[in-house]
């Protein structure tokens, strides 16, 4: 018997607390992950002397869940919600984050790469210009990999422009259980985190490059992405301070470029891939997106953005061509409503399931 979210926190609602009430009516449950046989979360404490006395209740929960049918193993950490109390605390910002919690600013010295923990792979997906369906392209992915039973992140580090809340439907803002950590959100089967949750959809961002080099780290390290078999990082177009921050200092697997066949598109294509090159970042492969449009009354087939082009591209530099996307109304539609084609069914879901199995198949993940 498998356990879900529902059958755990039912489980854990009958594990009374010593001064009255349970973990999940106190609200004390946070990042509740359950991956097959392996259940982890967060307890939270209200305060760092409330945590030292829950130990025993940690102890509790793991075993109580650990004697459920079909839980391998428990992982449950203890935190606080906040400092210890020296003076009266702030209140918290809308949405309850702590008020100390800021994504931007200059980038903390590190002694290492800004790889997270836990994740055994990081590609970025670029483009050389924007309005190719980089971002369509990153969302579908990833709810198609994660279909295919993969542990899927998904990184929006497009800072001027983050397109993900709206395409993958969450529009939360994340919790911190100390000012520092984030606490990524969930859609899809996917793991998120994306500057458009922190900031009100019609804000803009005004930084220079030194901000976004700071945001970009913090996403990258003080966010709990868990154990991911994958981050995929959908970068802003271009050859920008982000692309090079995270191929510089990220350790990244590889890179996939977004191109439709047009002349104009390919033209900037072939500087993000000399971007990569520079940055002796493998090039996974390309995607052609836009390739043909499909007419659902009559059945033609029409080239709006040329043919072939991508693809004749990838065979001429000698890099892998992953596959062609054709153009599809439902696709902006189902991104517009928050739900990815790739969830349901279809023609372009199974295209973009495709693309995953090319992914998986061909020992990129």
């Amino acid at each position: 018997m498998s356990q879900t979210r529902d059958s755990i926190l039912s489980a854990l609602s009958a594990l009374t607390l010593p001064d009255g009430g349970d973990v999940v009516s106190r609200d004390m449950i946070r990042a509740l992950r359950v991956d097959g046989g392996k259940v982890s979360f967060v307890l939270e404490a209200e305060s760092p002397e409330a945590a030292q006395r829950m130990a025993p209740v940690r102890l509790a929960c793991e075993q109580l869940l650990g004697k459920l049918p079909g839980v391998e193993s428990v992982q449950v950490a203890l935190t606080a919600h906040g400092p210890a109390a020296k003076a009266p605390p702030k209140p918290a910002a809308p949405g309850g984050e702590p008020p100390s919690l800021k994504i931007g600013g200059h980038p903390t010295p590190q002694a290492g790469p800004m790889r997270p923990a836990g994740v055994k792979s990081i590609i970025a997906i670029g483009s050389g210009k924007g309005g190719v369906g980089k971002s369509t392209v990153s969302s579908n992915l990833a709810v198609a990999l994660a279909k295919e039973g993969k542990r899927v992140g998904l990184l929006d580090a497009d800072i001027y422009g983050p397109s993900q809340p709206r395409m993958m439907g969450v529009n939360k803002r994340p919790s911190s259980p100390d000012g520092k950590t984030i606490i990524p959100l969930h859609g899809h089967g996917v793991t998120l985190m994306s500057i458009g949750f922190m900031l009100p959809e019609e804000k803009a961002v005004v930084w220079r490059g030194p901000m976004l080099m700071g945001a970009l780290q913090q996403m990258l390290t003080q966010v709990e992405w868990g154990e991911l078999d994958v981050l995929l990082v959908d970068l802003p177009p271009g050859t920008g301070d982000v692309a090079m921050t995270l191929c510089q200092r990220s350790e990244v697997t590889g890179a996939i470029v977004v191109s439709t066949p047009q002349d104009v598109a390919l033209l900037d294509a072939r500087k993000a891939l000399n971007m990569f090159e520079m940055l002796k970042t493998p090039v996974l492969g390309l995607v052609e997106n836009m390739g043909v449009y499909h007419c659902p009354n009559c059945g033609h087939e029409a080239h709006i953005f040329g043919e072939g082009g991508v693809k004749a591209e990838a065979e001429k530099l000698g890099l892998p061509f992953l596959g062609s996307l054709p153009i599809d109304l439902d696709t902006r539609l189902a991104g517009d409503a928050g739900t990815p084609i790739a969830a349901g069914e279809g023609p372009m879901a199974q295209a973009y399931r495709a693309l995953a199995r090319r992914f998986i198949d061909g020992g990129i993940l």
